[in-house]
């Protein structure tokens, strides 16, 4: 359930976060992105860099929180790192509701239900995608989709044990069994160790250690010790990782 959730807020690296919008009809063919200076558009769009759940995410294309204030153009929402952004909605923004109940195997997956902007509330948690603007604290949402109240519970609580029950980012140094990611969740870079009882996995194919290069996107689960994260498990996410940047320099773990 855990690994679900992730991929639904939080993977801006290689996984989009609103992907049940995305089993939605597409939208009209004369429906186009707020644009600078209309309805649906905050000031200075296309600035901001991704983050996750709860701050600007999908490499600055989206942002989610719970909404505060409701507006005839706009909602004003406050994400889980206490940050207020401004969500410029227009006609040309497609508004959704998630669907309350979960896929179950075998089933057809139910497609997010098509609502109108009046039926957010004060309360209700969102995810909109769009140009992020960081410093303005604004983003102009090609869709928005509201979140069912179970799986936004659920979101924050997984966002509250971040960094300490489970990792995920983009592995950006390997020295020996200490390797450091940066996370779009928090957009910094977390360190981990992996020992003998860490298994490591590609889908539902065992890998090893060496398989984590510089570039592997992973999702990590483990524990803190003694100020050190642990890792009991390692999950490969993607394809094999092609090149990037040389591991950094660094003395083994001690």
């Amino acid at each position: 359930m855990h690994f679900r959730l992730v991929g639904m807020f939080c993977l801006t690296l290689s996984l989009g976060m609103l992907v049940a919008a995305q089993d939605a009809p597409p939208p009209p063919p004369d429906s186009a992105t707020p644009q600078q200076g209309q309805p649906g558009a905050g000031p200075g769009m296309g600035q901001g860099r991704g983050r996750g759940w709860g701050g600007p995410m999908m490499g600055g294309r989206g942002v989610g929180g719970t909404v505060t204030e409701v507006a005839a153009d706009h909602y004003t929402i406050k994400s889980l790192t206490g940050e207020t952004f401004t969500v410029h909605y227009s006609v040309n923004t497609r508004v959704l509701k998630q669907p309350s109940q979960r896929p179950t195997p075998g089933a057809m997956r139910v497609p997010p239900q098509e609502i109108k902007p009046t039926d957010i509330h004060v309360g209700d948690v969102i995810m909109a995608a769009g140009e992020v603007d960081t410093a303005a604290k604004s983003v102009g949402a090609m869709s928005v989709i509201k979140l069912d109240p179970e799986r936004a519970r659920e979101m924050r609580e997984m966002q509250a044990n971040f960094g300490k029950t489970w990792l995920m980012g983009r592995v950006t140094a390997v020295n020996d069994t200490k390797l450091t990611l940066q996370s779009p969740v928090d957009n910094s870079e977390h360190t981990f160790v992996a020992d003998e009882n860490t298994s490591f996995r590609r889908r539902r194919e065992p890998v090893t250690l060496a398989d984590i290069q510089v570039g592997t996107n992973v999702r990590v689960d483990g524990a803190v010790k003694e100020g050190v994260f642990v890792a009991s498990a390692v999950n490969v996410m993607g394809p094999p990782a092609t090149g990037g940047p040389a591991p950094r320099e660094g003395p083994p773990p001690q």
